[in-house]
């Protein structure tokens, strides 16, 4: 997942605004207490931040991918 594609998913899932908020406000401990702007920041990997966003806000599966029926589900890094 590409940096792009990681604030589109943010848009699509979350709407802009309530999005963009939870991406600097919304501390996650799976990011090391951070919020996904900071562990963006930091290097963390896109997809790592999505997942753990939507862990935290229990987004299921089915909705984490956006308005794209063809896109795929980003891996989890091991």
């Amino acid at each position: 997942m590409r940096l792009r594609e990681f604030w589109q998913l943010v848009d699509e899932v979350f709407g802009p605004a309530y999005g963009r908020s939870l991406a600097r406000e919304q501390v996650l401990p799976p990011l090391g207490n951070r919020t996904p702007v900071q562990a963006l920041e930091a290097g963390v990997q896109p997809r790592d931040v999505w997942h753990a966003l939507c862990d935290a806000l229990d987004v299921p599966d089915a909705e984490r991918w956006g308005d794209d029926e063809h896109r795929q589900a980003p891996p989890r890094s091991r």
